[in-house]
This record gives structure tokens, sequence and C-alpha cells, in this order.
């Protein structure tokens, strides 16, 4: 080969190295949840038709460091609630996963069962059974930094393991996050922003309904402590932003939670109070604080406008279907056709 011939594909290769390199590193900001979410992927092709296509083998950074994924992932394990939401959302039904650390009755979500036939339970969550996470062999492991952080080289050996910062209200940001992973980009960006239209097509139709205002909404939630009432920086504070709907002030505030007495439920107050309980009833201080002259004489108790949904749901879900599921609810609740 002459000098000249070399010269001239050296410069080819390097401009179709340069190419490939454009196109293929992302960086993804959630959406409404307030956070950021680096990615770095060497595996996003783009076909003529503008779609993006999932590459492998790819690089995605994520909260615990850069993960290296050789091949689309087929075998995942998923390792907290939310988790479990968005691989099914994406189409997967995962090998492995753990089951809501907070439901009672044990067991994995209901309203996802049509979805995880043959998943194996390596719970507890708050101590995955790593002997038999290994047994099934999976190629890609998903779940929390807040949640796994002491045991994260302990998954990574086991597979490649995607870490997001935390659960709960950055959920949008966690789903693009793990949507790099599974190459699946294309359908978490359409099946958020169909939920996102559903949403704000809820809020309009309960707006139209109410003469052009909106009714304030309290969530209240009993656990074997004391009281919770969520904020808008929870799973269920941005679905009901999402929704448009406006909260008391105890709650109008940019945190996850804040926890009252007995004597203190009356922070609670809205036109519309959503419960939900996460353990037995008797471990908890529902009866007690339902029993008080404080909760008896808010007037959401007093107009039957107090509504139990299932805490699944609305605390554990922490993802496109289970706030579906809330939208559901909502409509019901205040009287309107759910948006389909």
């Amino acid at each position: 080969m002459t000098k000249h011939r070399l010269s001239a594909l050296l410069i080819a290769t390097s401009l179709t190295a340069a190419l490939v390199a454009g196109c293929s590193s992302s960086s993804s900001k959630s959406s409404g949840s307030g956070t950021t979410q680096s990615t770095a992927s060497s595996g996003a092709s783009t076909t003529a038709a503008g779609a993006q296509a999932a590459v492998f083998p790819r690089s995605v950074k994520h909260a615990m460091g850069t993960a290296e994924i050789k091949a689309r992932p087929k075998r995942v394990v998923v390792l907290d609630s939310g988790e479990l939401d968005d691989v099914t959302l994406l189409g997967i039904t995962p090998v492995g996963a753990v089951s809501p650390h907070l439901k009672s009755e044990g067991g994995f979500p209901a309203y996802l069962k049509d979805k995880i036939g043959g998943t194996v339970d390596v719970g507890p969550m708050t101590e995955p059974n790593l002997e038999l996470i290994t047994s099934l062999k999976p190629d890609l492991i998903l779940t929390s930094k807040v949640r796994h952080e002491k045991i994260y080289a302990q998954l990574d050996a086991i597979a490649p393991t995607v870490m997001a910062e935390t659960t709960g209200f950055p959920w949008k940001a966690n789903l693009e996050l793990y949507a790099q992973a599974l190459g699946k980009e294309t359908e978490a960006k359409a099946a958020m922003t169909q939920y996102e239209a559903r949403a704000a097509k809820l809020g309009e139709a309960i707006k139209a309904k109410n003469g052009g205002t909106m009714p304030t909404v309290s969530v209240v939630r009993f656990v074997a402590g004391p009281t919770r009432l969520y904020q808008k920086s929870s799973f269920s504070g941005v679905v009901l932003k999402d929704v448009g709907l406006p909260r008391p002030a105890a709650e109008d505030v940019d945190a996850l939670m804040l926890e009252v007495s007995a004597e203190q439920i009356g922070k609670a107050d809205a036109d519309l109070v959503f419960v939900t309980t996460s353990d037995d009833p008797s471990k908890t201080k529902e009866t007690e604080v339902q029993g008080t002259a404080v909760w008896k004489d808010l007037p959401a108790v007093k107009a039957g406008h107090v509504v139990n949904v299932p805490d699944e749901t609305w605390m554990s879900g922490i993802g496109v279907q289970a706030a579906d599921q809330m939208l559901v609810d909502i409509a019901k609740a205040t009287g309107v056709d759910a948006p389909k």
C-alpha cells in the first residue's frame, strides 16, 4: 500500500470514528423531577427515520460509576419496586425482584401481577439474597445508591449494576437511566410523554368540573410510627403536581414528608384527603388518629371526602404504571372520567 493510500485510509477511519462518537454520547435531564441524571453511551445510533436504535456494547454512567454493558440485557434483576415498575413498563419480565419492603401481606405488587410471571423473589429489599441472585445468572442489576450502596461491589461482581442516586421523587430521571442500560430509550420517552399528557388532561377535567378552580389535596400515610404527610418531593407529590392539584400549606413544601402526632393531624386539612396504610393497621396510629376530635373536625372528613388508596401504588410504585393507577384513583375521587 502506498503512503498516500495509507494516509487517505487513516483520515477516512478518523472521520468515521468522529461521526460515531458524535451520536453516541448523551446526557438526559429529568422531566419535572428536579434532578439531573447524566449518562454516556457508546451505543446510540440513529436510523434514517430519525429514531434512536439501541446498539451495544455501551457505557452507562450512574451514581456509583460507569457500567459496561456488552449486549442488550435479557436477564434483569431489580432490587426495588420503582425498578420493577420501570422494567415491566418497558416490556421486560425480570428474572428476579424484591417485593415492596412495607407491603404487609408480602408478595409482589398486585397491579403488576400480569407482568411478573416466573419472577423470583430475591428479597428482602434491605438484604437481598446474593447467592440466589447469582444463581439466576443476570446480565444486568438495577437499584439505587440509597438502597444498596454498601453491597454495590458484590452486586457488580455478579453482573453490571446500574444505580440511581435515590428513589421516590426523581422517578422520571431514574426511568431514563434504566432505559439507557436496557437500550429502551425510545420506549421510555414515549411512555413518559403519554403519561404526562394523561395527567394534564385529568387536571383540565377536574378544573372544568370545579368551575375553573382546583381542589386542594392532602396525602396521609399511616405507618408503624408517626403518621406521615407526603409533600412535593415525593413520588405522589410529583404525580399530583403533574395533574395540577394544589396542596395544603404543610405539604406545599419541597421535601419528602412531614411526621405528625395525632394532635397535629389538622395539618392535613384539604378539600380532598387521600389515605394509605403501609402496614397492619393495628401496628400504626390509624385508629388513634382517626379517633381524635381534630381528625373528625376536618372538613374533608365531615364531607366524606377522605379516600383510601393502595399503598403499593401511591407510595411504593414509583413508576409510570403506578402513576397511571393514581390517575384513576384521582379521577374517581373527583368525579371525572379517567384519562385514556
